[in-house]
């Protein structure tokens, strides 16, 4: 589970020159056996920040080598933009001349003013084309190919991105995965998708987007990787400084992570696809609490420190129970986790929460946000190591006891967001209950037990 670095050659510039570009450009194309007049097609499946940023990132590198290169995305089409996002839209396109100049240009910024105006009503995948994600309208994308259609958009694809959230990706490739029928060759999938779910027949395990993506396609698993990392779409848009690791097959995640690399993104890759994909779900649990914290605490920095201690030490504790060697897990999951508690969306939704701006009532698909992963993410780690099948003797009390009970944290999220027996207030009684075990033997509990399940991810022992 070494992580490599994708090494390619880089000038001291902001962008590799063209020929370097197009010269990794050739290298995918061989790998995938493309003819010389058939383009390298890639296709983004859902529109929220992440996968806009990334099919954008991809159309500004490569979009320019037209005969060897074609990306789309695909977002439903039908979803209107009411008129206070239209309104907030108008000022972001006259805050900014080039990108005003380049509506004009394209002879589409009058209808900006009309949904302005009220006189018209704008769709998202209609702003989408012209590079404004829903979900994050301030930063505004280069012009995208949009398909609304699903067969249109993924049916001869070679490379499909998925940017869907984990609650609707097998349902969405369970369609695709009529339109592959006739292929002769498979495509390769690369899983955006940070949230996991739990199921529990025949027994209980975490469910992943890829594993959802493998179920619902049958396509071979050395085909579907995961990729993921600390990173904030918009700041990767605007070009700073970010890596990811891009997990799974020695066959694919090599040459992809090569393609993908850009001298401000860079890409690492890793074999243990399951375990990085998990980790990327189990920050966001987290993140919605410490949300709560800094509202309630009024950004007090100690009670911030104090819930960082006892939420790591809880997340620590859960990798020993889904990873054979969880020490390698550590980096990677607590920059996931920190970057997540600056920007995050899931830190934002308990912030909102805590400050009564929102309700759990209205759901945790929120506007301008989208999907908050985390929530979906409390109810699957907690309900699945609540299983009375995974109990171990508590260190005190010398009872059995659920894995689940040794973290008061994601019990009490659990209590909050999932069955609403508390309001937020009640993460910080958790936080400050004397009877809280000290973090460091939570972590000890977990270093001196055989504690690896390997059946949890789907795994063989």
């Amino acid at each position: 589970m070494v992580d490599h670095v994708v090494e390619t050659v880089e000038t001291n510039n902001n962008s590799a020159p063209s020929r370097l570009v197009e010269e990794r450009l050739d290298e995918i194309r061989r790998v995938m056996g493309k003819a010389d007049d058939d383009p390298l097609r890639i296709v983004g499946v859902g529109a929220g920040a992440w996968g806009s940023v990334f099919i954008a990132m991809l159309q500004e590198s490569y979009g320019k080598f037209r005969e060897k290169f074609s990306v789309r995305i695909w977002r439903r089409g039908g979803r209107a933009i009411d008129k206070s996002t239209a309104e907030h839209l108008f000022e972001v396109i006259n805050s900014r001349e080039e990108l005003l100049r380049r509506l004009i240009r394209r002879c589409a910024y009058l209808k900006y003013v009309e949904a302005r105006l009220g006189d018209r009503v704008l769709y998202a995948d209609e702003i989408l084309k012209d590079g404004f994600c829903l979900n994050m309208v301030e930063t505004p994308l280069c012009p995208l190919k949009v398909v609304t259609n699903l067969q249109e958009a993924v049916w001869d694809a070679d490379i499909v991105i998925n940017g869907l959230p984990s609650t609707e990706t097998f349902q969405v490739f369970n369609e695709i995965s009529k339109y592959w029928q006739e292929r002769v060759t498979a495509p390769v999938i690369i899983s955006l998708a940070k949230g996991v779910e739990a199921e529990f027949e025949p027994h209980p395990r975490i469910v992943t987007p890829t594993q959802m993506i493998y179920r619902a396609t049958g396509i071979p698993l050395e085909n579907i990787l995961y990729l993921g990392g600390p990173n904030i779409a918009s700041e990767v848009y605007n070009k700073e400084y970010a890596n990811a690791r891009i997990c799974g097959s020695e066959l694919w995640r090599k040459p992809l992570g090569k393609f993908l690399r850009q001298s401000h993104f860079i890409v690492w890759d890793n074999s243990d696809l399951i375990t990085h994909e998990v980790m990327g779900g189990l920050k966001n649990v987290y993140a919605i609490g410490a949300g709560m914290v800094a509202t309630l605490t009024k950004e007090s920095a100690t009670s911030k420190s104090v819930y960082f201690a006892h939420c790591t030490s809880e997340m620590i504790f859960i990798t020993h129970l889904l990873a054979k060697e969880p020490e390698k897990l550590a980096g990677p999951l607590l920059a996931d986790t920190y970057v997540t508690l600056l920007k995050g969306r899931n830190a934002w939704y308990g912030q909102k929460l805590a400050k009564g701006e929102l309700s759990l009532e209205m759901g945790d698909s929120i506007k301008g946000k989208g999907m908050i992963q985390g929530v979906s993410a409390v109810k699957a780690f907690y309900e699945l190591l609540n299983q009375s099948s995974l109990s171990l003797q508590h260190p005190e009390e010398g009872k059995p006891v659920t894995p689940a009970e040794l973290c008061p944290i994601l019990k009490m999220l659990y209590r909050i967001l999932i069955t609403r027996e508390f309001s937020c207030e009640a993460i910080l009684e958790a936080l400050r209950d004397e009877t809280m075990n000290d973090p460091r033997e939570l972590i000890e509990i977990a270093h001196s037990h055989l504690f690896f399940q390997p059946w949890l991810l789907g795994q063989k022992p």
